[in-house]
């Protein structure tokens, strides 16, 4: 009884600090799809081997899809002309980032870490896709028009006028996006606060307090797990409070989100078995030393990790957070219910 208690508390208390900051990332993330076309986005990627990747990176970090909800989008991108430096940056830097994994990110954990995620996933897809256009000559431009939320099919006119348009992205968020994340975000609510409950505190300090070491055990904890990276965001915070470095923490929240065994076999199809392994590689190291250059970033500045995590999202009254959380529960219970029925989530 103990037991359940202590873990429903600490679902609640994530939940509670982190709702507020979820509905804001899903109501940015709606207006993103309505007001920046997908088909401008489109047709940046296939022209150049550096600006192209660049604008990938870039575009990619704000779009709130996560690693099975890339996928088609990439494939769009690719068929319609996008090079493959391109392709690969938008797979790395998309589903690391979003501004509903950085708005979560500011609420459960702390800003600078807020900040170094989005750097982070940039400069990784930057490496990532740059690699490939000098390993590979990047295939001839051609008409690039694709629709990021699907598989090729013709974009669908948005609707005109303001209020219409922030109508259809709120509807977009709600439906289409939340739809997509709010399984796999309470599932790693869930295992977050299994993880603040069971695992003690010495053993995670004692193998994933910081340096190499730390940072290659999350590479093989993260690489094959599926999920997304609002749901990683609680996980991450979890363990930071038990005593895992900030630096290994980061490499969890841009591996497991950009990796898993299940989308590896698509990407194989899509880049090839060399890209793919490229695709990997340059992840790997990337988060490593993001990883490490944090750990020294927060030694440097004298912030201890533990003491600020989660402070950010207690600004707001408890009124107003709870008020979120109500919105977030309703919300919540179509996507859910279809889970349930077996046809919600990412497949």
């Amino acid at each position: 009884m103990q037991f359940f208690s202590a873990f429903f508390a600490a679902a609640f208390h994530l939940l509670q600090e982190s709702a507020l900051y979820i509905l804001f990332g899903l109501l940015v993330g709606g207006l993103l799809k309505v007001f920046l076309s997908p088909s401008y986005v489109a047709r940046h990627l296939g022209r150049g081997r550096f600006l192209s990747v660049y604008k990938a990176a870039l575009f990619g970090i704000p779009i709130p899809l996560c690693s099975c909800g890339v996928l088609p989008a990439a494939a769009a991108l690719k068929r319609q002309g996008a090079n493959k430096g391109a392709t690969m940056a938008f797979l790395i830097s998309t589903p690391e980032s979003g501004v509903d994994s950085i708005s979560i990110t500011y609420a459960l954990l702390d800003p600078l870490m807020t900040v170094a995620r989005p750097v982070a996933a940039f400069f990784s897809a930057m490496a990532a896709g740059i690699s490939q256009n000098l390993m590979e000559k990047p295939a001839p431009p051609g008409l690039v028009m694709a629709d990021l939320g699907s598989q090729g099919a013709a974009e669908p006119a948005e609707p005109s006028g303001l209020l219409a348009r922030v109508q259809s992205g709120a509807r977009y968020a709600v439906v289409d996006i939340w739809g997509d994340l709010a399984g796999w975000f309470y599932v790693g609510v869930g295992l977050a606060a299994l993880i603040t409950v069971l695992v003690p505190d010495v053993w995670i300090s004692r193998y994933l307090g910081g340096g190499i070491s730390a940072m290659l055990l999350m590479l093989l904890f993260g690489i094959p797990l599926y999920i997304c990276a609002t749901a990683s965001t609680p996980i991450a915070a979890a363990l930071i409070l038990k005593g895992v470095s900030p630096g290994a923490a980061l490499v969890f929240l841009l591996v497991g989100p950009a990796t898993n065994m299940a989308s590896l076999s698509v990407l194989v199809g899509m880049l090839g078995k060399r890209s793919t392994a490229l695709y990997l590689l340059t992840i790997a190291v990337m988060s490593v030393v993001a990883g490490l250059l944090l750990d020294w970033l927060y030694g440097w500045l004298a912030i201890e990790v533990r003491a600020v995590t989660g402070q950010a999202g207690e600004v707001f009254p408890p009124g107003v957070e709870m008020g979120a959380l109500v919105i977030l529960l309703l919300i919540s219970i179509r996507p859910l219910l279809e889970i349930l029925r077996g046809r919600g989530g990412c497949h």
